[in-house]
């Protein structure tokens, strides 16, 4: 296959699901088996093109992102917010720092995935159905315990790929009290740094030589993914103020089943 046409594939499917609780992570891995597109070379793409979608949210969430300066009051609300921010990313980073070559050698497998994408799912209809009292719906209100505690979560999406970072950081700000919409928007938050920084630690990491046609599709995946991601965090973030992710987690078990068919059978 044209590798120009597999970077706009693998970008478009990126942009679709790095922020709906499906995995992103586990649909390119899925991909890249059944593409037959593996190797060092792939897992940096999988992991580089996700900044396109991360420049997305930051342009999505700007207001969120740009320091009110002006305003003494807001700027205070936003130092706490990004605080609380750093504090529920550190889990992550620090069992991403320990473990990193055991789950890229171990668990990046379809059947891995396909296993994670139904114990995801069950999570998901779980927590919607089983949602404890909401009693934080907006970021001021969200406390660094809570912060923490969503950061713990976050750590699924490390151990177990196909378990999806949003699902897992959705599920976890849902059992700790926030409504879907803030619980979906911290999430959007914590990708930010937690995914630029796996990016750029991924460039400085990578020990082989990348040939210009790998640098044609690093930046062919990641301006594929932008575009796509940026429509659909606008289609998710509506969706998610009128239904429940039980879609979500249906398309998960369906897609699981399948995978684990296709490898057994």
């Amino acid at each position: 296959m044209n590798m120009i046409l597999l970077a706009v594939i693998l970008g478009v499917i990126e942009g679709l699901t790095e922020f709906i609780p499906v995995s992103s992570t586990g649909h390119l891995i899925i991909a890249n088996n059944w593409l037959h597109f593996d190797g060092d070379f792939a897992n940096l793409f999988a992991i580089v093109i996700q900044s396109g979608a991360i420049v997305a949210a930051m342009i999505y969430f700007r207001e969120k992102i740009i320091p009110p300066l002006r305003h003494p009051e807001r700027l205070k609300t936003y130092i706490l917010l990004w605080l609380k921010v750093a504090i529920a990313i550190m889990p992550a980073v620090l069992l991403a720092l320990t473990m990193e070559d055991i789950i890229d050698e171990v668990l990046f497998k379809p059947v891995v995935v396909a296993f994670a994408l139904i114990i995801g799912a069950v999570l998901l209809i779980v927590s919607e159905t089983h949602q404890k009292q909401v009693h934080t719906v907006t970021d001021k209100a969200i406390t660094f315990k809570q912060a923490l505690i969503v950061g713990v979560f976050q750590c699924l999406a490390i151990v177990f790929p196909g378990m999806s970072r949003s699902a897992s950081t959705i599920i976890g700000g849902m059992w700790v009290g926030f409504d879907r919409k803030l619980s979906t928007e911290f999430s959007f938050l914590l990708a930010i740094p937690a995914l630029c920084g796996a990016s750029i630690y991924k460039l400085l990491k990578f020990e082989g030589d990348i040939a210009p046609t790998e640098w044609q599709m690093l930046g062919v995946g990641t301006l594929v993914s932008f575009v796509v991601a940026y429509f659909v965090i606008a289609f998710f973030m509506n969706y998610i103020r009128k239904h429940d992710m039980k879609l979500f987690a249906y398309y998960r078990i369906v897609l699981g089943i399948i995978v684990l068919a296709m490898f057994y059978l």
